[in-house]
């Protein structure tokens, strides 16, 4: 097994097109087609079912994508850790963007984690929204973002879904209903609430309003504000709850108490995707690395979801 190889197989597995694929690693694609059999070959076994018309992994092939990209990510950093020795004063940057309750749940954990297996890189966090971090992959400015994904696809990006956040109810600590064990969509229905802006958090607010919907219920909708950290303040300052994703609740505020938010059978989980991001077409050492130790931890890290 060589790393060309494993260059070629993983290329034609993302592709599912061997000349496109050969296109990609600038080779012939008599050339490419060679290294995959000796691949194959080598291990004993086929890794490609392919036909005139449509090229698709086997079980075996499957298997060995996730090995191979890994060790490929590998090869890549301890190659480009090399290179940067010898430029001095140069430091390996990765700009990571994510909305604010991943940055508030998700990445410490990943951070810790990825610092620990590269302690060569350094990594710049931009929280905001998504509607403002996704420009910034395009412009260059970020090289991952930890993004709630579009309703509509945008063929510019990759997108890998990750998690789904469960909802929680944010209520002013000495409210009457703040030492419930979970709360339900009908207990507060009557009660004043607070929502984000469907422009800037289109997500986050469709949630809340189609939970009400599907539950037969209409909010008695006070207030509507543009920040996660506003919308808390609000509810500390008694104006009403507000219904949040779970991660929100690390944002430790005085005066607000977050209470699990308990659904009906025949009302829709309250969930809000996560997804990376990055610009389709790039490629990025550094983006693969931090995206290969999530995705070897993401079990651990969606319980706190």
């Amino acid at each position: 097994m060589e790393l060309q190889q494993l260059r070629c197989f993983v290329a034609a597995a993302e592709q599912l097109h061997f000349g496109r694929a050969a296109q990609r690693l600038h080779m012939l694609p008599s050339a490419f087609g060679r290294h995959v059999r000796m691949l194959e070959e080598g291990l004993g076994t086929r890794l490609f079912t392919r036909t005139t018309r449509s090229v698709a992994l086997t079980e075996e092939g499957s298997r060995l994508l996730r090995e191979a990209k890994s060790i490929l990510v590998r090869v890549e950093t301890l190659e480009e850790s090399f290179r940067n020795r010898s430029r001095a004063g140069t430091s390996r940057t990765l700009k990571v963007g994510a909305i604010d309750s991943a940055a508030a749940g998700l990445l410490p954990e990943l951070l810790r984690d990825f610092r620990a297996e590269h302690p060569d890189i350094a990594v710049h966090l931009l929280e905001e929204k998504t509607i403002r971090l996704l420009p910034k992959l395009l412009s260059g400015a970020l090289d991952l973002a930890f993004v709630r994904p579009p309703g509509t696809a945008d063929g510019r990006f990759e997108f890998r879904p990750l998690l789904s956040e469960t909802a929680v109810i944010a209520l002013p600590r000495k409210h009457a209903l703040a030492n419930r064990k979970s709360l339900s969509l009908q207990t507060v229905a009557d009660q004043p609430m607070i929502v984000p802006d469907r422009r800037s958090r289109p997500h986050s607010h469709d949630l809340t309003m189609k939970l009400f919907e599907q539950a037969g219920l209409t909010p008695e909708v006070v207030q509507v504000a543009d920040e996660k950290q506003t919308i808390i303040s609000m509810v500390a300052a008694r104006l009403g709850f507000a219904i949040v994703p779970r991660w929100t609740s690390r944002m430790k505020i005085a005066g607000v108490r977050f209470v699990p938010l308990r659904l009906q059978k025949a009302e829709p989980a309250g969930r809000l995707p996560l997804a990376a991001a990055w610009l389709r077409g790039s490629r990025d050492p550094l983006r693969e690395a931090m995206l290969s130790v999530l995705e070897r931890r993401l079990a651990s890290y969606a319980k706190g979801a």
